[in-house]
């Protein structure tokens, strides 16, 4: 799927699922702007992005901060002009049931999960209108469908992301911009990793594909959505998750 010429930024981008999908796009000739929180990682992923032949450039970003997503906008379009695929991937998770959950656990993530997919949609939104054209991709979670005990403010914050991606869907449409979500499942990543392993088998007793998902599995379906081929896909949200929840 060719997306030469394109301009891409992914939040969270400097590893997991966010590197996956800019490497997966970076193979297929976009150019990248990753933004990340962590910034002793940021340099090593963009010298990464950058041996796929394309330019890549990545900046410090917290996503909680409007100022923050405006910031790295600005800075990725006067280097490259031009975004033409948002990815929303940063997220956390501050797991405990509710009755043991702080305040500040639920308000953090519903601030990094939720408000950040609203602050860097908007920070982006004039400039796809200006354009006439744009694709924003929202990475949420069957969590986001299902609910899980213990995740309660995970699961809101996810939920938010799919109403959020619904809606913008339908207020951008008419300027051929397309605005789609991916949930998913139970997929190997860093923050997967640290489960306890009896966790981890009673989540695989769940799929009927009997195995976890790859940052892979996930970054096709990114590519898929960034493509021309769903330029007729608006408003949906992308189960990835090997049957867990069909």
């Amino acid at each position: 799927m060719d997306l030469k010429g394109k301009i891409a930024f992914i939040t969270g981008g400097a590893r997991g699922i966010g590197f996956e999908i800019a490497s997966v796009y970076a193979q297929n000739g976009a150019n990248i702007v990753i933004g990340d929180i962590n910034e002793e990682i940021l340099e090593e992923a963009e010298k990464k992005l950058k041996e796929y032949g394309v330019d890549a450039a990545g900046y410090k970003l917290d996503v909680s901060q409007y100022e923050s997503c405006e910031e790295v906008v600005k800075k990725a379009i006067d280097k490259f002009g031009r975004i033409d695929i948002l990815v929303n991937n940063a997220g956390i998770t501050r797991d405990n049931l509710i009755m043991r959950m702080k305040v500040e656990d639920f308000d953090r993530v519903i601030s990094i999960n939720l408000r950040g997919t609203f602050n860097c949609t908007k920070a982006v939104i004039r400039q796809m209108m200006k354009q006439r054209s744009g694709r924003i991709i929202n990475i949420a979670s069957v969590i986001g469908l299902m609910g899980n005990a213990g995740q309660a403010n995970y699961a809101a914050s996810k939920a938010g992301v799919i109403g959020l991606t619904k809606s913008t869907a339908k207020e951008v449409a008419s300027r051929n911009i397309n605005v789609n979500a991916i949930a998913p499942g139970y997929i190997q990543t860093e923050m997967t990793e640290v489960l306890p392993e009896e966790v981890k088998e009673k989540m695989l007793e769940t799929i009927p594909l009997n195995r976890p998902g790859t940052p892979r599995d996930v970054a096709n379906v990114a590519l898929f959505l960034a493509s021309e081929y769903s330029s007729y896909i608006t408003g949906q949200v992308i189960v990835v998750d090997g049957g867990m929840v069909m």
